[in-house]
Formats: C-alpha cells, structure tokens, sequence
C-alpha cells in the first residue's frame, strides 16, 4: 500500500488509507512545524507565564499551578487518570484511523510535543503495533486518546502481530525506549478530536459501500416485484434537485436495462409504494449527506482541535486557551449520517416485507419452496423489522446528550465520539438488513426466472450472490445464509455491470 505523505492537510480518504495499513511520512515542513511547537512550549516554561495544561492543573483545576518539577509528572499523571475506558475494544482500524487523526493534529504545529512522540505514533503505524483502546467511556475526547498514549509511556497494552502484549513489552519488540513526556504532552496527548474524526474516518468508508450495495440490492427487489421505472426517468428526478437523488436514479436506470422482468410488468400500476417508488429520494438523501459528512471531517482533519493552542514564536510565544477540542459540528454530522442509514435500513426492511408477503407480491407466500411445510424468509422479515427497531433508538442524537463534567468547569458537551461509535452501531444493522433484502431478492427471482429474463445490471448481482448462498429450501439454518450475504456487502462493493 502506498505511503501518504502528510503536508498541509490530511483528508478522510487519506486517513482511510492509513486505518487500512498505509504509513503516514510527514513532509519537512510539517516535521518543521511540529518543532518550532515544541520549542515554543520549552519556552512557556522557561517563562514561567501561566499556561492551561502546562503549568497548571486541568479542567477545574485549570487554576492550580503546577510548579516546573511536578510538571512532567503532570503529564504521565494526565495518561493514567485519563486512560478509564470501558467495554469491548475498538478494532486495527479504527485505532489506526485515530493515531492518523492525532499525527495530523500534531503536524499543525499548535500542540507542542516533541517530534519523538509523532515519530512514536508513526512507528506505531508502520509496524501495525495496535494500542488496545476500550470503546466505551468518552463524553467528549479524552478517553480512547488517552489509551493510546498508555502505549507510548510503556503502560496499557498493545497487539502485535496478533498477539497481545503491555505497552513495556511491545516498545521493546519494537526497539523503541518508553517515552518520559514533558510539560503539555499529556495533555496534547489526550485532547482533540483525534477519536471521534478517526472513528468518523472508518464510518465514511462503510457508509460509502453500504450506500453503493443498498442502491444495487433494490434493483433486484424493484425487478423481481415488477416495479414501474417511469418514476426514475433523469426528467422526472430533475425536477427535484440534489446530486444523491440524481446519482441514485442513474444507478437504477442502469441497473434495470433491458430487464424483460421489467419489460413484462410495465403498465400493471399506477404507481408503486413508496418504499420502491422514492428510493431515489431516500437513498439520495443518504448520499448528499454522506457528502456533508465527509467535508466535516476533512474540516476536523484540518484543524488544530488542541486546547489550548500554541503560537508565535520560541522567542515570543503565545498560548491561547480557548475551545478547540470541542466538536459539535462533528457530533452533528455524524448523527445525522446515522439517521440517514437507519432510514435506509427501515425503508429495506420494508421491501423485504412486500418480497415476503404473498398479499402484495404475487409470490409464493414467504418465498417459501414449499409452503405451509416450509415457512422460507418469514423470520428473516421479523430479524429485520428487530434491526430496523433497534436502529430507529440509535438514531437519536448524541449530539443532544448534554451532561456536566469537571466540577462544572466544562457544563457543555457535544459527544462526538458517542454519535460516532453509534454510527457505526446503526451501519453493522443495515448492512444485515440489506444482507437480507439481498438474500431475499434473490430467491424471488428465482421464482421469476420462467417469466422473463433479468437485467444484465442485476444479473451480475444474481450470480454473485447465488455463488455463496444458493437457493433456499428450509433445508438449513436460514441464519447462516444471511451472514454470508451480509459478509458480501462487507467484502467488497457490488459488482460492476
């Protein structure tokens, strides 16, 4: 995998590149950048001028002063307090995607740690030495960083090469001494929006294919129910503007082309039910704000989300305390991207309702082989009505949450990593969802294919598919056939027509 070589600006595809195993280099004007920082720090300190985070305590204690002895204790203090996540732990991609999302803030070169904790970052990268970060735990920014940088002082634990090691026994494989951290690098450590940007990094690249399966898997339901294609013509979706309901419709066009299924049903409504007629409406709107989404968090990659901030120069510095590493834009955005999908995913779960349900299909009841003795996709409709459910509790807003912390000193949260982790909850239920509208699309061709050809844009799906999961016939544990479909959409994207 190629090298990304950080200069200005990381973007979210970049940083993807980076969750997905590629290293991250800095330009000699970043590595300029992040020195000229920590000589600026040096000199804070040599100054004596009160500074949050450096030579005072944090959050409620911002006014305690810390005297220059205690402050690299300060610092290591900061990591283990501060390291008190719970619950399972976040996966080789979405740690890397944070230790990305932390490189860049630090490149900005508003932080003021020494270019050795970068370098040990970037060696972390380079050699997949993966800090185990529990996933549960931040209201705000602090917790999943804080587990990282357990890693770089020779505490916590790490993987490598698959195995689990403490932090003290995996800097040793990697020939790397534990670092001893100096004044604010504790604190630059664990602030930011390294977590929530890294785990909206990992989110954008899933939305992207989930969003990519879920508009070829409805080309199959639209062909096997007979759907009405004149509401999908470019002059009829044109005149409602956005790019998703435009790029939406296109897909189906192409998809359903010289379908003879289609072909055959033309004219048999007036109109089809919502959940196939507006689909270019709802999956559009998937798509547009996916787009939004993604622009937020290049927006975070591109800022400094460091309190406080340093500036000026080691001969006059400056340090700023203000709000940075807050994200409410972030939070929003990614609640409303969860929405989105878990409309989506609803709107699935219904189409699979009208595949399964011989009052609406004009298929056999359940898509069952042998009804009555068998009972084909009947409960796979209920496992997706229970996703879709738990989807629609997921899709309130994080971002609302509220709560105090810190005595009061910060009475204001916007829970970035909380929308994010939910996201990511709401995306592993639709893609099961849509793993089963897949499935069950599937099978009501097959009870089609005497009628009239299929599509070659859904044909190609078809075989797919069918290449994992043949036919069913109540013959086998029906849950099975329904991971494998999901583990499709996880895989790789929809194959090309």
């Amino acid at each position: 995998m190629q090298d990304i070589t950080l200069e200005a600006a990381l973007d979210w595809r970049a940083a993807a590149a980076v969750a997905e195993g590629a290293n991250l280099l800095l330009s000699a004007e970043a590595s300029h950048r992040v020195e000229t920082a920590s000589r600026i720090v040096s000199a804070i300190v040599e100054s004596g001028v009160r500074a949050y985070g450096i030579n005072t305590g944090v959050g409620a204690l911002a006014d305690t002063v810390v005297d220059r002895p205690s402050q690299n204790r300060l610092s290591r203090n900061i990591i283990l307090s501060h390291a008190c996540g719970v619950g399972p732990l976040l996966d080789r991609r979405e740690v890397r995607a944070i230790i990305a999302a932390q490189i860049a803030n630090f490149s900005h070169g508003h932080s003021g740690v020494r270019p050795a904790i970068v370098e040990t970052l970037q060696a972390f990268l380079r050699e997949d030495c993966i800090p185990e970060v529990p996933s549960k735990g931040s209201a705000g920014y602090l917790i999943h960083n804080a587990h990282i940088a357990l890693v770089l002082i020779g505490e916590g634990r790490a993987r490598l090469k698959g195995k689990s090691f403490t932090g003290a026994e995996a800097l040793k494989t990697l020939g790397i001494k534990p670092l001893v951290l100096q004044a604010k690098e504790g604190l630059s450590l664990v602030n930011g929006t390294a977590c929530s940007t890294g785990l909206g990094v990992v989110a954008l690249v899933r939305v992207e294919r989930l969003l990519d399966w879920a508009d070829a898997i409805v080309a199959l339901t639209i062909e096997a129910l007979g759907g009405q294609m004149t509401a999908f013509d470019a002059p009829v979706l044109a005149l409602r503007k956005s790019k998703g309901i435009e790029r939406v419709g296109k897909t189906l066009r192409e998809r359903l082309a010289g379908s003879g299924l289609i072909e055959a049903a033309k004219g048999a409504r007036t109109q089809d039910a919502l959940s196939l007629r507006s689909v270019p409406h709802a999956h559009g709107a998937g798509w547009d704000v996916f787009e939004f989404a993604g622009s937020i968090v290049d927006q975070e990659l591109a800022s400094v989300t460091d309190n406080p901030a340093v500036s000026g120069t080691p001969e006059a510095p400056i340090v700023s305390s203000e709000a940075h590493a807050v994200a409410p834009a972030l939070g929003q955005a990614l609640d409303s991207l969860a929405i989105s999908i878990a409309q989506i995913s609803a709107m699935s779960e219904r189409r699979i309702d009208r595949l399964v349900n011989p009052l609406v299909s004009g298929l056999p009841p359940f898509l069952a082989v042998d009804p009555g003795a068998g009972s084909g996709f009947m409960i796979a409709q209920y496992t997706a009505a229970a996703l879709a459910a738990e989807n629609r509790r997921l899709g309130a807003p994080a971002s609302l949450d509220g709560g105090i912390t810190s005595a009061l000193q910060e009475d204001f949260l916007g829970h970035p990593t909380a929308a994010a982790n939910k996201l990511l909850a709401v995306i592993g239920n639709a893609e099961q969802i849509l793993g089963i509208e897949f499935a069950a699309a599937a099978q009501a061709l097959d009870f089609k294919a005497s009628v009239a050809p299929r599509a070659k844009g859904t044909n190609v799906l078809y075989h797919h598919i069918r290449a994992a999961v043949p036919t069913y016939a109540d013959d086998r544990p029906l849950g099975w056939d329904l991971e494998k479909a999901c583990e499709l959409l996880r895989a790789s994207p929809p194959p090309r027509i």
